[in-house]
């Protein structure tokens, strides 16, 4: 069993990796002053049907569960999900003893973690990761649902209490799944380790169809580099603006797609070959980004913005994201790896570097 602390301002909490994780759930809350008297256990219908069970049985150990189920997918972070959770909470009875357990991927924890939010001004959660997306959504605080003109507008930070993140609960991912939460691992070492990203890069079958050692030591080096970054940055005012490598134009391509056409992961592989190569051109770094984009195409992210989608359509949900300030978008780019920067563009300039990139061949 492998354990990360996460320290969050004047919180700290534990991610525990390796299986039969939830074993120690007892006495996790236990020694973080935490025993609940109801639990809500909220999953998705997929989830629910490989796992609920299992899960509900063992939080049962502890007190009465109800459970809700909400559709697979991104859609499901919705304003009338988010409702519904809360209606469900209020009919079976919970309140400021309670806790709320997350049974998904990042989905799932995001829409779990806000309701525990904002239930009676804040009552405690856990997360139970089911993807290898979520090592990076279930450690940090970052929780929130989608509004039609931009991902995560409506959220909040809130630690969880926990984090059991057992790999058995990954077996049953398909592969673009597994293939989307590959992009955040890839992510993690392109902005903080270089070494941990020539370990990915030198065996395919490890990043397309990795072991359980494989996994678990990408799990842990990732979250690693997580709680490292929100241990300094807690609400994103400083170094943890770093994680957003790739997800300035990823998260416009899945809004102008439309939530659940495209994988989160997939999304943000295209993001970071756009960054990649504005690194190149604006800071003369030397990211070999033609390699780059080769090593993504083995693994079997698209390498290209959706042709679909126009550049001047991107830029507009660019500029409704989080991440813009005063009228001009902060993207995140690299001095070489490792060594992450914030550079801020007017719209036009980067709609002009974005349409240039979209042109161009990378060799």
């Amino acid at each position: 069993m492998e354990s990360v602390m996460v320290a969050a301002g004047e919180l700290s909490y534990p991610v525990l990796i390796g299986n039969q994780a939830l074993e120690l759930l007892d006495k996790v809350l236990a020694d973080g002053g935490t025993v609940p008297e109801k639990i809500l256990l909220i999953t998705d219908d997929t989830v629910h049907r490989l796992y609920g069970k299992q899960v509900k049985e063992r939080l049962e150990k502890i007190s009465p569960v109800a459970m809700f189920a909400v559709q697979s997918g991104e859609e499901a972070k919705s304003f009338e999900q988010y409702y519904a959770i809360l209606t469900y909470a209020l009919e079976k009875g919970l309140d400021r003893k309670s806790m709320i357990a997350a049974l998904g991927g990042g989905v799932v924890g995001d829409l779990a973690g806000f309701a525990a939010a904002t239930f009676m001004r804040g009552i405690p959660f856990i997360q139970i990761p089911t993807t290898l997306l979520a090592h990076d959504s279930a450690v940090g605080g970052k929780t929130a649902i989608n509004h039609p003109k931009g991902k995560n507008m409506i959220g909040a930070f809130y630690q969880p209490k926990a984090v059991f993140f057992d790999p058995q609960f990954l077996e049953s991912l398909p592969a673009e799944e597994m293939r989307s939460g590959m992009a955040e691992v890839i992510k993690h070492a392109m902005i903080a380790d270089a070494s941990f990203l020539s370990w990915l890069q030198k065996d395919l079958s490890a990043v397309v169809n990795p072991n359980a050692d494989q996994l678990a030591t990408m799990i842990k080096e990732g979250i690693k580099i997580k709680a490292g970054i929100v241990s300094q940055d807690e609400k994103e005012t400083g170094v943890r603006a770093y994680l957003n490598f790739g997800h300035t134009l990823g998260h416009a391509i899945e809004a102008a797609l439309g939530y659940g056409r495209i994988t989160h992961g997939d999304a943000v592989a295209a993001g970071m070959l756009f960054a990649s190569w504005l690194s190149e051109k604006e800071l003369n770094a030397d990211l070999s980004a033609g390699e780059l984009k080769d090593w993504f195409k083995e693994i079997g992210f698209p390498v290209a913005v959706p042709e679909e989608l126009s550049s001047e359509e991107l830029m507009n949900f660019m500029l409704s994201d989080k991440k813009t300030a005063s009228g001009k978008v902060n993207m995140v780019l690299l001095k070489e790896i490792g060594t992450p920067v914030i550079h801020s563009y007017l719209p036009e300039r980067l709609q002009d570097l974005l349409e240039e990139f979209r042109k161009e061949e990378i060799v």
